[in-house]
């Protein structure tokens, strides 16, 4: 366990440019006392010590802001930056070098039984305020953007915005390992908005070059006739 201690300290230093001394993060950072607190909780779970680990796991959320049920199963080198109002259900699973920012739900969906939370792979990235929900999983070396409500299985290598959560880009660049970067991703609402627009311009040149005087002998209506058939067959 203080070999995972260890790992945990210095992945901070990987992650967080912020980071300037082991004193400052170990008394400083309420992520990573979040991580070392259930990594204590999750010893006693295992040992079937339910009671203790739950009194553990909520002495932390009391300290941190973040709550993670003793019962998940998370890997090695997991990041939390800033922390504040994460939620990690009892039957979440989640692998290794995996980020999340404040405000994010890895939650469920029901009342049922068994596993009802989503399971985490490698090298996830989850953005501040994401909802993950449900007994779903996310693929390998994804992102889920900021604000995202994620409610279906993500592949991997993908890239996951909006609500409900769409993928909008995979296999798309090279996955390099680590990558933060949550602030460059698609925009599928303001791209369809952009389409329509264009539409809506497009239609109304077409009106406008419809607008046809009549001609010598034709009536007005049945010149507008002629346009009317025209923008139908638009």
């Amino acid at each position: 366990m203080f070999k995972r201690f260890r790992e945990d300290l210095a992945n901070v230093f990987d992650q967080d440019p912020a980071a300037r001394s082991k004193l400052e993060v170990i008394l400083t950072y309420s992520g990573l006392h979040a991580i070392w607190n259930y990594r204590v909780a999750h010893w006693f779970w295992k040992k079937h010590c339910f009671f203790i680990g739950r009194v553990w796991s909520q002495f932390g959320r009391f300290m941190t802001g973040i709550e993670i049920h003793p019962g998940a199963v998370i890997g090695r080198r997991f990041f939390i930056d800033h922390g504040t109002g994460i939620v990690i259900g009892e039957t979440c699973e989640i692998g290794n070098d995996v980020t999340v920012f404040q405000g994010v739900t890895l939650g469920g969906t029901g009342k049922e039984k068994g596993k009802r939370h989503p399971t985490i792979g490698n090298d996830v990235l989850i953005s501040c305020g994401a909802r993950v929900l449900g007994a779903i999983t996310i693929g390998d070396h994804s992102k889920i953007g900021a604000g995202s409500v994620v409610l279906h299985n993500v592949p991997s290598n993908s890239t996951v915005v909006g609500i409900p959560g769409r993928i909008v880009r995979q296999n798309g660049l090279k996955v390099h390992a680590h990558d933060l970067d949550h602030t460059h991703l698609p925009d599928p609402v303001s791209d369809k908005l952009k389409e329509l627009t264009q539409q809506i311009c497009d239609l109304r040149e077409l009106v406008m070059a419809t607008r046809i005087e009549p001609k010598e002998g034709q009536s007005k209506n049945d010149a507008w006739e002629a346009g009317r058939y025209f923008i139908n067959k638009f």
